[in-house]
């Protein structure tokens, strides 16, 4: 941490890059709650809420699911988990599908496809990374993007195997679940590049742990760097095809006026607003987007002694979608989606991005 000297008393300065003192605070923060991590400050409920990979596989068993999306909508036994676990009866909790997106992509492994059609840095083939809550919590999204990406002649398969990208465990502090959630992922993910896929994350945070958090970690291992360059955004890879002229723009339907909300992990990738670009072709739509953070961040806004502020941070946002009388509006952070949702309490559900796109197209 930079420090300056004034008089005799140190000044530390939390300034982000780019800035002469060169602080990345949020990374500061990280190291801060690794230490936390190592020193056994922290709680046990904060570990099951990142054990994303064994709750959802005990979550999305027959019958468990079911019962588990009745616990969820049940206020007595929100109250019991408020007071057990510390989640707040209030704060949205996602519903978990025994048919998982990873079952109904199963006919996608190991296809042979005819020659991709390449458009700027882009291949032409993909291979989806499902993420653990696109897998379980809402499949429905990864079936919008095969569908999206088919239509538009680019190849999708499904990576053969997979576990949490980590993002999680990173936010909790635990660098050893990071370092092997990362040693299961990597070799995978490393095969499909090699055979000339791309890889595509629907969840921002996801791919923002591949592209930036992984490598910077571990910075010396160049199977972590190779997988990182070839890992995008659904939007940005859509929106690097529109450029070469390798994007269907035939809509067949107007999406009036759509509420955009901007993820913070999706801004942090500096990539620009490439789901608003890609939105913005579909005639007779207005697209607002939204550059504020929803407050959900990660399990923040589900935790007892946090949600009363995530619903307070989320609440410029709301007003926003409120004051445009949208006709739909969500994010590509799904979670986000569903904060927002949880302050509009108006029975109109957000929709993600790439299942607005696949409306459009009529598909």
């Amino acid at each position: 941490m930079a420090v300056v000297t004034t008089r005799s008393t140190p000044v530390y300065t939390p300034y982000t890059p780019p800035h002469e003192w060169n602080i990345d605070y949020p990374h500061l923060m990280l190291r801060a709650k690794a230490v936390k991590y190592k020193h056994g400050d922290v709680k046990l409920r904060d570990k099951i809420l990142t054990s994303t990979d064994v709750v959802g596989h005990f979550a999305g068993l027959p019958i468990i699911a079911q019962v588990v999306n009745s616990v969820n909508k049940q206020k007595i036994s929100r109250n019991v988990l408020d007071k057990v676990l510390g989640i707040h009866p209030d704060a949205k909790l996602p519903e978990y599908h025994t048919n998982h997106l990873r079952k109904r992509l199963s006919k996608l492994k190991g296809i042979n496809v005819p020659a991709p059609i390449p458009a700027g840095r882009t291949r032409g083939k993909v291979a989806l990374f499902a993420t653990c809550y696109g897998n379980v919590n809402e499949p429905d999204i990864g079936e919008d993007l095969v569908t999206v990406f088919e239509h538009n002649k680019i190849h999708v398969t499904i990576a053969e195997k997979e576990q949490c990208c980590g993002m999680p465990k990173l936010e909790l502090g635990d660098l050893d679940s990071v370092e092997k959630a990362k040693n299961a992922n990597i070799p995978v993910l490393l095969k499909l590049v090699d055979e000339g896929w791309d890889i595509i994350a629907p969840v921002p945070s996801c791919a923002l742990m591949f592209k930036q958090e992984l490598p910077l970690i571990f910075p010396d291992d160049q199977d972590v760097l190779k997988v990182s360059q070839a890992i995008f955004d659904p939007f940005e890879y859509l929106m690097i095809r529109h450029k070469d002229g390798k994007l269907n723009i035939q809509f067949k339907q107007s999406l009036g006026k759509v509420a955009y909300h901007v993820a913070c992990h999706q801004r942090v990738q500096k990539i620009g607003m490439k789901t608003r670009d890609v939105l913005q072709l579909i005639p007779d739509t207005e697209v607002k987007s939204i550059e504020r953070c929803s407050g959900h961040d990660g399990t923040y806004a589900v935790k007892s002694e946090f949600h009363k502020t995530a619903m307070k941070i989320g609440r410029p946002v709301v007003n926003q979608v409120k004051q445009f009388n949208a006709d739909h509006y969500g994010s590509d952070c799904a979670m986000a989606g569903h904060h927002i949702e949880n302050g509009l309490d108006n029975g109109q559900k957000p929709e993600h991005p790439i299942t607005l796109l696949r409306k459009a197209y009529g598909l």
